[in-house]
């Protein structure tokens, strides 16, 4: 009950923190704070999956679980007439994976896989998201033909910040990623005690 309950929840979070194409003006403001939940959803849960069954390679397990109900999501969001050419790589399966390899090489160490699996989740995602946008058709050109008028006002995009791409948003996810990874992953062990 807990992989089904938790897993959706971090599904749909990660749905909706992965829509770039509807904040194209925003897209690399958006794109670190994106990583950011996308790396905390996945860390919390995965952490406690793995420290929860003793097992290694449950938190690839469940970085597949999350993988599949974004597609079932997403062939939904396809039936209603989104755009279903991005966000369909599985960025939470290679970032899962240290989770993995850091419990099984230090024979169960918790701490090791808060501080050394933190820091791995925690850097890596930001990288494999990137793939997310960059594989994106046309931004602009989808942008317009999938309007939304019930944006909130707040959430209107602005005129191009110029030079954003050299403010390296993968370089600032990652860092960030990093720092909050560890303790998000001592949560997902304290979860568990």
């Amino acid at each position: 009950l807990f992989i089904v309950v938790v897993a959706v929840n971090s599904t749909l979070l990660t749905i909706n923190a992965g829509d770039y194409i509807f904040y194209t003006d925003w897209a690399w403001t958006s794109y670190t704070v994106f990583s950011i939940s996308q790396t905390l959803m996945l860390i919390v849960g995965a952490t406690y999956y793995l420290t929860f069954t003793g097992v290694p390679g449950t938190a690839t397990y469940y970085a597949l679980i999350m993988t599949v109900y974004t597609w079932i999501a997403k062939a939904a969001w396809f039936s209603l007439g989104y755009p279903y050419d991005f966000i369909v790589t599985p960025v939470w399966l290679p970032s899962a994976m240290p989770l993995d390899l850091v419990y099984w090489a230090t024979k169960k160490n918790k701490h090791s896989l808060i501080l050394f699996g933190g820091v791995l989740v925690g850097m890596s995602l930001p990288l494999f998201n990137m793939v997310n946008l960059i594989t994106v058709a046309d931004p602009l050109e989808t942008a317009f033909k999938y309007p939304r008028p019930t944006l909130p006002p707040y959430m209107t995009p602005i005129e191009p910040q110029v030079g954003k791409f050299y403010n390296s948003p993968v370089a600032l996810g990652a860092g960030a990623g990093a720092v909050l990874g560890c303790t998000f992953a001592a949560l997902g062990c304290k979860l568990n005690t």
